[in-house]
């Protein structure tokens, strides 16, 4: 059990905390990977956001001296993440994607994709950047890719989908949090099924990807989100079955289809032998997501 008043009595700075969190994160074995690998970088996220401090703070503010209510706060985010084993960016309600900073709840799956590498970079060199007029993020959640889009590719319309109406609601208010009600439109949609036809010059996806046996066997931190999220049951590629089946239809002769799909690269590439698909590499780790232009896309509609 973490004692939490003994912490709030004897901790006088926020590095205490810091230090005491670690301390609290190694003995319970947790389990990391949403938006950090060890107990440090946890510990300092926890801390951090709880007093809604930027990650990259001056180290030197690591010595203040923190008031009662602050010790409290963090006291007790501490506890649950140890105790239910609740992932921090749902503690504290925030979580950073591409450089920005999103609100988020357990109604949609905290932002972790690669993808956000790929935006700071503006898809550089798969695009133009000023031909960008159109983009489409399907299965948007949070909205973060959508938003991150949109900040990067100032003169393109984005369209952010999902048929969840509890995510839609989230990714509401952080396109209120960037004033951004003018560029990017929230669809309910299952996949392209409400679209009516439109097309896109890119389309980026981050669909649920999580076979029903490897579902079974994820650490409790991932069963605090939406389940639909992350599972797509039998062998976890149903969902990008029907991108790939669909997406040429809906995007530009000169567009191009961003798809994350995980550990199923080998299942992928093995059902889809012929398809040339291009995997992204990223500097900042993270691995299965692939690229298809949209003539890639009309020779792989041949085969369904």
């Amino acid at each position: 059990m973490v004692n939490t008043q003994h912490a709030i009595q004897e901790m006088v700075t926020i590095r205490d905390f810091v230090r005491w969190a670690v301390t609290q994160f190694n003995q319970a074995g947790l389990v990391y990977g949403h938006g950090t690998d060890n107990s440090w970088d946890e510990a300092v996220n926890l801390v951090l956001s709880t007093l809604h401090l930027p990650p990259d703070i001056d180290v030197n503010v690591l010595e203040s001296k923190l008031l009662a209510t602050e010790k409290e706060s963090i006291a007790q985010h501490v506890k649950k993440r140890v105790v239910e084993q609740i992932p921090v960016p749902y503690l504290v309600n925030e979580a950073w994607f591409a450089g920005l900073n999103f609100y988020v709840d357990e109604r949609v799956i905290i932002p972790r994709s690669p993808i956000a590498e790929l935006l700071e970079e503006a898809l550089s060199p798969w695009v133009e950047k000023d031909n960008i007029k159109s983009m489409l993020d399907l299965c948007t959640g949070s909205g973060c890719i959508a938003i991150a889009s949109a900040l990067v590719f100032p003169e393109a319309s984005v369209d952010a989908v999902d048929v969840s109406e509890d995510a839609l609601a989230v990714a509401k208010l952080n396109v209120e949090r960037f004033s951004l009600e003018d560029t990017v439109h929230l669809i309910q949609s299952d996949l392209f099924s409400n679209l009516k036809g439109k097309q896109y010059d890119v389309i980026i996806s981050n669909p649920p990807y999580v076979s029903q046996s490897e579902y079974e066997f994820l650490p409790k931190e991932y069963l605090h989100e939406p389940q639909k999220a992350l599972l797509c049951e039998a062998d976890g590629l149903d969902t990008v079955r029907k991108i790939l089946q669909n997406a040429r239809a809906h995007l530009t002769d000169k567009g191009i289809l961003i798809v994350e799909v995980g550990f199923n690269q080998e299942k992928l590439e093995a059902e889809f032998p012929h398809v040339p698909f291009t995997w992204l590499q990223f500097e900042n780790g993270g691995e299965g997501v692939f690229l298809l232009t949209a003539d890639e896309l009309k020779e792989l509609n041949h085969t369904f």
